[in-house]
C-alpha cells in the first residue's frame, strides 16, 4: 500500500505540526463557502435572497456540523487501524464510513421537505425569505451524501497522517465552489438556485477527487469482500462513535444557539455585537482544531500499536503547543481586538458594545484550549461514549452559571460559555487517566 507505514512511529513536534498546520489551513477554507455565497446573492440587490442565503447556509452549517462528526470517528478508527498493521481494516473503515454518509445523505434528501419546513418555522422569517430559503434548501440538500461522503474521507486521511491531501481537497471544493457560483448567479442569473448548485457541484467534484486520491493510496489492494465491510461487530463500531460523536456535537450546538437566542433577547445592538466578537474568537479556533486534529492521528495511531509512552508523549504536546498559541492569542485579541471590532462593525454602538465585552470574550482560546485538545485524543482514541457523556455536566454548568449570573445581563452569558469551555476541558481530563488505563492495559 501507499500509505503510511503503520505500527509506533516516533512523536515528536515535526511530525506533529505536519498534521496540524495542513489541517488548520484546511479548516479555513470553509468560511470561504459561505462568503462566496453571500457575496454574489448581494449584488443581485434583493435583501430577500441574501436574507434567504444566509437563513438556508446556518441551517447547512447546523446539519452537516453535526453528521459532520463522522470525520473524527472515522479519524479515530482508521488511526487505529494504521497502529495495528491492519492493512484490510484500514481500508474497510473508509468503505463503512463512506456507506454510512450514503445512507444518511439519501435520508437527508428524502426527509428535507419536513425538515425545512419546521427549521423555517422556527426561525419566524418573512415570506419572500422562507420561499426563496426554500428554495435554496430544496437544491442544496442534493449535495448531502457527497459532503457527508467528504467529511468521511477527509477522517480518513487524517487518519494516515495525509492532511496535505485533505487540504489540497478543501481547496479544490472552495475554487469551485467560487467559480461555479460567479457563473451561476451573476453571469448566467440562475440567482440562488444557482449559488445552492454551485455547493452541490463543489462537493460532487470533491468527492470524486477524495476518492480518486484515496484510490491512489490503497494502490491494487482496493477491492474487499463485502463481508468484511459489512462485519456485524465492526459496522456496530463504526456506528456507535459515530453516533456518539453525533450527540456530542449537537449539545455544543444547542449552547451556542441558546447563546445566540440570548444576546438577541438584550437587543440588536448587543446582539450584533456578540456576533462580531464570536467571528472573532472562531479565528483562534481555526488553529486549536488543526493542533486537535494532529492529536487523534497521533493518539490513534499510538493506541493501536500499543504505545503507552507515544500516546502520552502525544497527550502532552496537544497541550504544549494548543497553550503555546492560546496564551498569545488571548494577549493579541485584548491589545489589538479593538481594531478588529472597528473594521467588522461600521455601527458605532456595537463597536462601543464589543469593546466593553472583549476582554471577556478574549479569554474563550486560553479557557478553551484543553477542551479542543483533549477532544482531538478522545476522538483519536475512540473514546467516543465517554466524549458524548462529559459533555452533559458541561451544558449542565453552562446553564448553572448562567441562572446564577442572569443580573449580569451579557456579562453572565459571556462567563457562562467561558465557564462551559473550562469545564469541557476539565471533565475530560480528570477522566483521561482511568480511560488510559483501560485501553492500554
Amino acid at each position: 500500500m501507499n500509505i503510511a507505514s503503520g505500527g509506533r512511529e516516533e512523536v515528536t513536534s515535526r511530525r506533529f505540526l505536519v498534521i496540524a498546520l495542513p489541517a488548520t489551513l484546511a479548516q479555513m477554507t470553509t468560511p470561504v463557502l459561505g462568503l462566496v455565497a453571500t457575496g454574489a446573492i448581494g449584488r443581485l440587490g434583493d435583501a430577500a435572497l441574501l436574507g434567504a442565503v444566509a437563513v438556508g447556509a446556518l441551517l447547512f452549517d447546523f446539519v452537516f456540523w453535526v453528521f459532520g462528526s463522522i470525520r473524527m470517528g472515522t479519524a479515530g478508527l482508521t488511526a487505529q487501524a494504521l497502529g495495528r498493521g491492519d492493512s484490510v481494516e484500514l481500508r474497510a473503515v473508509l468503505l463503512r464510513s463512506l456507506l454510512i454518509a450514503l445512507v444518511v445523505g439519501l435520508a437527508l434528501i428524502v426527509l428535507h421537505l419536513p425538515l425545512s419546513h419546521l427549521a423555517f418555522l422556527a426561525m419566524g422569517a418573512s415570506e419572500s425569505v422562507h420561499e426563496a430559503a426554500a428554495l435554496y434548501f430544496a437544491v442544496r440538500i442534493l449535495s448531502a451524501p457527497f459532503a457527508i461522503g467528504n467529511f468521511a474521507l477527509l477522517g480518513w486521511l487524517v487518519g494516515i497522517a495525509r492532511t496535505d491531501i485533505g487540504l489540497g481537497l478543501q481547496i479544490l471544493i472552495a475554487a469551485v465552489n467560487a467559480v461555479a457560483t460567479l457563473l451561476l448567479v451573476l453571469h448566467w442569473d440562475f440567482g440562488i438556485a444557482g449559488a445552492a448548485a454551485a455547493n452541490v457541484l463543489a462537493e460532487v467534484v470533491g468527492t470524486l477527487a477524495g476518492l480518486g486520491a484515496a484510490a491512489r493510496l490503497i494502490g491494487r489492494d482496493w477491492r474487499l469482500p463485502w463481508r468484511v465491510v459489512l462485519d456485524r461487530a465492526r459496522l456496530f463500531e463504526t456506528v456507535a462513535v459515530n453516533g456518539d460523536i453525533m450527540i456530542r456535537t449537537a449539545l455544543i450546538m444547542s449552547v451556542l444557539l441558546f447563546f445566540t437566542a440570548q444576546g438577541a433577547r438584550h437587543d440588536d445592538v448587543t446582539l450584533a455585537a456578540n456576533a462580531v466578537l464570536y467571528n472573532i474568537v472562531m479565528v483562534t479556533a481555526f488553529f486549536l482544531d488543526g493542533f486537535s486534529t494532529a492529536a487523534e492521528q497521533i493518539c490513534g495511531q499510538s493506541i493501536g500499536a500499543k504505545d503507552r509512552a507515544g500516546f502520552r508523549r502525544a497527550v502532552r504536546l496537544v497541550l504544549l503547543w494548543g497553550f503555546g498559541f492560546a496564551a498569545p492569542a488571548t494577549g493579541l485579541l485584548i491589545v489589538g481586538g479593538g481594531a478588529l471590532i472597528d473594521l467588522l462593525a461600521a455601527n458605532e454602538q456595537v463597536r462601543g458594545v464589543g469593546r466593553a465585552f472583549l476582554p471577556l470574550a478574549a479569554l474563550t482560546p486560553l479557557l478553551g484550549v484543553a477542551a479542543f485538545a483533549y477532544d482531538g485524543i478522545y476522538a483519536g482514541s475512540t473514546w467516543a461514549r465517554d466524549m458524548r457523556n462529559l459533555m452533559f455536566p458541561a451544558v449542565a454548568l453552562f446553564f448553572l452559571v448562567w441562572w446564577l449570573t442572569l443580573p449580569l445581563g451579557n456579562e453572565g452569558l459571556w462567563i457562562a460559555y467561558l465557564a462551559f469551555m473550562a469545564g469541557r476541558g476539565v471533565f475530560l481530563a480528570l477522566r483521561l487517566p482511568a480511560l488510559e488505563r483501560r485501553s492500554f492495559a
